[in-house]
């Protein structure tokens, strides 16, 4: 059981890899094509695109087989796409091939939350989620870092072929560590989308989307955070994706502690209440070199907070179609991802500079803290209709 959840953490690494490394080298990907930063976020926010439409649909072609099959048929797909994206030579060719190498992300995120809570001791779902999620916060602890230094130092295509060499490794542990398993999911695909008439189930996907697209906001353009407002040489920039990364993989395993002690809601309201603090202090602290270094690894503590809680939460909330809710909350993870990016690079656009966007991701943050006092309003209000029919019939 172990080795099977160290396989998911393993496609999780990979997947964080891709997703986050085009970020620590946006500059040298931009160069490349003779395009500017915000246009290079345009990569950002297609890989986006293609997690937010492959995850419901790969995720109901993929209901009909076995789970451990369709986790090795994604990991296949997410090797051959990402390796083939380092040889892209153009604008447009290298924007198609990171809307392919999307589309696996969200289904084998959500078929795999399912999975690791499945496998994991009773009363320990939200652990075996962290452990699967572990992979993609060491990928931004080690990863990304290295494949942003290479980037960097040599080529932005060599980053990818690190992906695809990850990728690689995710196949061959996927097929020889994972057990045997039922189909991802008993019910018909049709029959699983009852769940859309759930209100609570659309706030969760509404608050992921616009509460860590706060994060989204700041984290798509670190790079020149470091660079061009803190005053630091370029090769800073891996170090602060390391600590980024290092606050990453201890907030993800805090926010698990969370979400036993507190329920899955509440320890989304108090991590979305600091980071709105948080993205709010840097605007004022970005333009120091230590403390810009120092917030980094805080707000990267604090987004992954939020992760694990989210994942149960919308599980919790899907339950009888629990592997569609989970991948569409990947869906929404990476809504935020392409909003956050975009919405980030229109003041920057203006000329507002790059704290600019940390404003914006504290806004969207708050936003989602007051989706999430809704929620809980919704859960009272039920509460109080499903007691009052009790006394109606008792």
């Amino acid at each position: 059981m172990n080795k099977a959840l160290l396989s998911l953490a393993i496609g999780g690494f990979g997947i964080g890899l891709t997703e986050f490394v085009i970020m620590g080298i946006l500059p040298e990907v931009a160069t490349a094509f003779n395009i500017s930063i915000p246009q290079a976020g345009h990569f950002i926010s297609a890989y986006a695109l293609g997690v937010v439409i492959g995850a419901p649909t790969l995720t109901g072609i993929g209901s009909k087989w076995p789970a451990h099959k369709v986790l090795l048929a994604l990991m296949v797909w997410f090797t051959v796409f990402n390796t083939i994206s380092a040889f892209a030579n153009g604008y447009y060719q290298f924007l198609i091939l990171r809307f392919l190498s999307g589309l696996p992300h969200g289904a084998f995120f959500g078929i795999g939350a399912v999975v690791a809570g499945k496998l994991s001791k009773p009363g320990k779902q939200a652990q075996g989620i962290a452990i699967m999620f572990s992979g993609l916060t060491i990928a931004n602890l080690l990863g990304v870092p290295l494949g942003t230094y290479l980037g960097k130092g040599f080529n932005w295509n060599v980053s990818f072929l690190m992906v695809g060499f990850v990728g690689f490794l995710a196949v061959l542990s996927v097929k020889f560590w994972m057990p045997e398993l039922k189909k991802s999911s008993a019910t018909r695909f049709v029959e699983e989308f009852k769940i859309f008439r759930r209100l609570e189930l659309w706030l969760i996907i509404l608050l992921t989307t616009i509460g860590t697209g706060g994060f989204f906001a700041w984290y798509s353009y670190i790079a020149p955070l470091i660079t061009d407002v803190a005053g630091h040489p370029k090769e800073m920039v891996s170090l602060a994706m390391i600590l980024a990364g290092l606050g990453m993989f201890i907030g993800n395993f805090i926010g698990a502690k969370l979400a036993e002690k507190f329920s899955p809601i509440n320890a989304i309201i108090i991590t979305l209440i600091f980071m709105v603090i948080c993205l709010g202090l840097n605007t004022y602290l970005a333009s120091d070199k230590i403390m810009v270094l120092v917030m980094t690894f805080i707000i990267g503590t604090i987004t992954f907070c939020l992760s694990t809680p989210i994942q149960v939460a919308i599980i919790n909330a899907s339950k009888g179609s629990e592997t569609l809710g989970s991948s569409l909350n990947q869906s929404a993870f990476n809504i935020g991802n392409a909003t956050g990016a975009y919405f980030a690079g229109i003041p920057i656009a203006m000329g507002f500079g790059y704290t600019s966007a940390d404003w914006i991701g504290a806004a969207m943050a708050s936003v989602g803290v007051i989706i999430a006092f809704g929620i809980i309003a919704l859960r009272q209000q039920q509460k109080r209709k499903n007691s009052e029919l009790k006394t109606c019939y008792s």
